[in-house]
């Protein structure tokens, strides 16, 4: 490897690092807003989702000059390959969090209500296994990547009890349908950000060991 070769992939792994704490940061400051009915921290995360979108695009263009000029192999390649998938993911998880701002500040207008489910309860989950993601990819821990993997159907079920409960809610106290609604949206959002967590957490055990197991069965 060369030096140039070198540090150009140091550049690139540190590029990676920050856009996945900038996109952590939105989440987090997403899933408060929602908490605590703050339309000033909603508005911070919609505000700054041009600023990820840059980054995610300049992540790209870096790992497609890298491809071009030291047609990198072995492991070098799978680390460039991952780092593309993973650049995507994390954009679309910002994304999420954006929506979930959206829906902070819709029910925010609205008067208060007990939530139809915990969702800090789910939020705490999703959060937790994309911070876990990226701790799995900072220290390249397939072991940590595989729990990431394991706690998202505990995140799915979680979905499918908000939905369960919040179209018996809906029929009961039809008045609150639009918020509740906007409940089922947020659910939805915090599932998303849970499986884009796992393809994270695919990826560096990809990364890691050469081995895709997306779409495998649990017990293979």
């Amino acid at each position: 490897m060369t030096k140039h070769f070198e540090r150009e992939l140091d550049g690139l792994k540190k590029e990676l690092l920050e856009l996945s704490a900038a996109v952590e940061e939105s989440v987090v400051k997403a899933i408060h807003s929602l908490k605590d009915r703050n339309e000033e921290l909603a508005r911070e995360v919609i505000d700054n989702d041009d600023a990820v979108d840059n980054a995610e695009v300049a992540l790209e263009e870096q790992c497609l000059k890298i491809l071009a000029l030291h047609q990198p192999v072995a492991g070098d390649l799978r680390f460039i390959v991952s780092a593309l998938k993973i650049n995507n993911e994390l954009e679309r998880v910002a994304d999420l969090a954006v929506n979930i701002a959206e829906r902070s500040l819709v029910i925010g207008r609205h008067k208060v209500i007990d939530a139809p489910f915990d969702f800090i309860h789910m939020a705490q989950k999703s959060r937790s296994m994309l911070t876990r993601s990226i701790d799995s990819l900072i220290r390249m821990d397939t072991v940590l990547a595989h729990e990431v993997c394991e706690a998202d159907d505990e995140v799915d079920e979680l979905n499918r009890e908000v939905y369960t409960q919040v179209y018996r809610l809906i029929k009961e106290r039809p008045e609150n349908a639009e918020i509740l609604i906007n409940y089922i949206s947020v659910s939805r959002h915090l599932e998303r950000i849970a499986d884009y967590a796992t393809n994270i957490a695919e990826d560096v055990i990809y990364l890691v060991e050469g081995k895709i197991i997306r779409h495998q069965p649990d017990d293979a």
